[in-house]
């Protein structure tokens, strides 16, 4: 099969008749649809299973509960068959017909991102986007307009690497350069949404940065944890013996020494250090473990089970 397209959909029953017509009269290669019902609570799944019928190329799964955008296209990366993935939000915002000329960039990079320079967002969703898409890009140094369209296409390899959980699908590209794959952007049609409401809101700006923060941790420390934690220990610890040394000296001048505030600090200061880097030490030793068990050589071929 050379094409996959995964779709995660929360209450969108409205939007998938059409989104499926442009599918199939957008896409001529032999490709499959794998939607992703992700909780939906109106009657998304009851138009999957009568679409299904229709179209013989769609797949369905059905989440229970709400997981999350980036739980259904983990689950949806374990399912695809095709020697390339594609990526699109089932609310009629991404156009299809950008697929092909998406699929042609592939002959020389891995990840091809979209980009939605021209939006039809409202203003509390566009501008805190471009803030975001700034930060991460000086942040990570990988510059991209916006890391967030869900207009995407893959080498099967690549979205495969990609360990995704939380709400870490912002950042697939970043994820994918940091394993040494290929990045493009294409600018891509945007749409007005037509049917139902956006799942996102300002507070997906906060999330964001949050996420942010932990990616980056996670990109540097993981394999290495003493090299975080023990910094600060031993920062804490250097900190605490300037102060202890001049409480020395001032006890060995004068005789005398007097419990002060600062004193107390250099105290927690020492303590402090001692824990951070013993938390350090047993983050190496689980990570010893871990890989015991788990080789490096192999990381990259697993795949994530919801």
């Amino acid at each position: 099969m050379n094409l996959s397209v995964i779709i995660p959909v929360k209450d969108e029953a409205e939007s998938l008749p059409e989104l499926f017509a442009e599918i199939r009269a957008a896409i001529a290669d032999d490709f499959e649809v794998i939607v992703i019902d992700d909780g939906s609570r109106d009657s998304t799944w009851e138009t999957l299973q009568n679409l299904s019928k229709q179209y013989d190329f769609i797949k369905t799964v059905k989440f229970q509960y709400n997981c999350g955008k980036a739980a259904a296209l983990s689950h949806g990366f374990c399912m695809a068959k095709g020697r390339y993935i594609a990526t699109m939000d089932g609310d009629l915002q991404d156009d299809p017909a950008e697929i092909p000329d998406m699929l042609k960039m592939l002959e020389s990079c891995d990840l091809v991102s979209g980009w939605k320079k021209k939006r039809h967002d409202p203003w509390h969703k566009t501008i805190p986007s471009v803030f975001f898409n700034l930060a991460v890009s000086i942040v990570c140094g990988q510059r991209l307009h916006d890391f967030n369209c869900g207009l995407k296409v893959y080498k099967a390899e690549v979205a495969k690497s990609v360990k995704l959980y939380g709400d870490f699908h912002r950042f697939i590209p970043l994820m994918a350069s940091w394993n040494g794959y290929r990045i493009a952007e294409k600018i891509v049609e945007h749409r007005a949404r037509r049917h139902g409401v956006s799942k996102y809101g300002v507070s997906r700006l906060v999330s964001g940065f949050l996420d942010l923060i932990s990616l980056m941790f996670l990109h540097k420390f993981s394999i290495k944890p003493l090299h975080f934690f023990g910094t600060l220990g031993l920062l804490a610890c250097f900190v605490a013996t300037i102060i202890f040394g001049y409480f020395g000296f001032e006890w060995a001048t004068t005789g005398e020494l007097r419990v002060r505030p600062l004193l107390v600090l250099a105290g927690f200061a020492f303590v402090s250090g001692v824990q951070f880097i013993s938390l350090g030490l047993l983050g190496e030793m689980l990570n010893s473990k871990l890989h015991a068990t788990f080789p490096l050589s192999i990381s990259n071929t697993e795949t994530a089970e919801k």
